[in-house]
């Protein structure tokens, strides 16, 4: 007898203009357990102000829909906006009295240790710290979102500490695959490494093709609207750079070339500070005013 299709996940999409990041509610619907993946705080650069206007109507649509939050899911540490999961899982506390687990890669540790020298953080586990994680993934663990069962696939790459996860038929690939006409994410951060992100990718491709796929960016390209969702199937036939018959070596040549031509993200900076302890912004000083700290002639 065929295997008997995965359950389905209902998830909600939510766009993040400024950054192009997509933010996911995953919901159980036979629980109301849910969860939400890469959640976005807003940050001005120019003046230093941050808020959660943008996962105001994520909220709203899970209070309407009557559902729990269980989990906060990061997908990596982001290099290209702040995260809201810390100021999500507080805010989810005073509400209720509970707060959903806030979760990323066991990896985590590795990409603190390569930015804390140039934060001067503290050389901690993040485990160890109270503002940071409640949940370190190990590779291929299975959890639950309510009934739907749930894992974390690691797909290294992109940066070492990339998780994608699988809810049901639900895949949340992080940035190891954008949409198939804007292919892959870059690997040319510090322990990034494109033959990495190629075999993750061959991890992925291994899953049933029509296995929804929800990308965590997307910038319209060649002018169309912005989009989030895909299939294993679509990819492997369509994806700009890395089909089901491409090979190792020429992707990679194709991805190394490409990441040469890229600037540095506008954001990397304040993102990995914040992004690095969970969406914890740093704690105000003696003046009560909380900084950022801005290394020079470093990356």
């Amino acid at each position: 007898m065929p295997p008997a299709p995965a359950a389905a996940p209902h998830v909600s999409a939510f766009h993040h203009r400024d950054t192009g990041t997509w933010t996911y509610l995953v919901a159980d619907p036979a629980t109301r357990a849910a969860a939400i993946v890469d959640p976005v705080l807003d940050f001005d650069p120019r003046s230093g102000r941050t808020g959660l206007d943008s996962v105001a109507p994520l909220l709203e649509r899970a209070a309407a829909d009557g559902l729990r939050i269980d989990w906060l899911l990061e997908t990596h540490a982001h290099a290209d906006h702040l995260s809201a999961a810390h100021a999500l899982r507080e805010r989810l506390r005073a509400a209720d009295g509970r707060a959903p687990r806030l979760a990323i890669g066991r990896r985590i540790g590795e990409v603190r240790r390569v930015f804390a020298p140039l934060f001067g953080l503290s050389d901690e586990e993040p485990a160890q710290q109270p503002a940071a994680f409640d949940h370190l993934f190990d590779d291929e663990e299975a959890f639950a979102v309510g009934a739907l069962p749930a894992r974390a696939i690691p797909v290294p790459g992109h940066t070492q500490d990339s998780l994608a996860y699988l809810i049901g038929d639900a895949l949340f690939a992080g940035d190891s695959l954008f949409m198939p006409d804007s292919g892959t994410a870059r690997c040319d951060f510090p322990g990034g490494d494109a033959a990495m992100l190629y075999q993750s990718i061959q991890r992925l491709y291994l899953l049933p093709e029509a296995t929804r796929v929800f990308v965590c960016h997307d910038y319209g390209k060649d002018g169309r609207e912005p989009a989030c969702e895909t299939t294993i199937g679509a990819q492997k036939q369509g994806n700009l750079h890395v089909r089901a018959d491409t090979d190792e070596a020429g992707f990679v040549a194709l991805r190394e070339a490409r990441d040469r031509t890229l600037a540095v993200p506008a954001l990397i900076l304040p993102s990995l500070q914040v992004n690095l302890r969970g969406g914890a912004l740093p704690e105000p000083e003696a003046n009560g005013v909380r900084y950022l700290k801005l290394p020079l002639d470093q990356l």
